[in-house]
């Protein structure tokens, strides 16, 4: 069983920078894939990013590449979403999500989600 707690999310100003955070609570962490997801009011929730167990291969939507990036510490049980140049259109409920599916990328049927942080960008 894998237990997801983010934090990390706020609002700020178009052009500012935040750093997510989703801790996990498992055994093998370093077994998992992770991915960041994200869903802005009355939209769907979409992919951002996923990174596979070891952190040498990322994948992003086209939305954000340049201006997100993906990190993991196995060590810490711990895996980042570094945003910078924020947009309004950034706006969202970001969710820290993990998966053990052998596929790569993985954008879908991740098996365990966080509880979403608030993210929200202003003019």
């Amino acid at each position: 069983q894998v237990q997801l707690v983010e934090s990390g999310g706020g609002l700020v100003q178009a052009g500012d920078s935040l750093r997510l955070s989703c801790a996990a609570s498992v055994r093998t962490f370093s077994s998992y894939t992770m991915g960041w997801f994200r869903q802005a009011p009355g939209k769907e929730r979409e992919f951002v990013a996923t990174i596979n167990w070891s952190g040498g291969n990322t994948y992003y939507a086209d939305s954000v590449k340049g201006r997100f990036t993906i990190s993991r510490d196995n060590a810490k049980n711990t895996v980042y979403l570094q945003m910078n140049s924020l947009k309004p259109e950034d706006t969202a409920v970001y969710y820290c999500a993990a998966g053990y599916g052998s596929s790569w990328p993985l954008i879908y049927d991740y098996d365990y989600w966080g509880q979403g942080t608030q993210v929200t960008v202003s003019s």
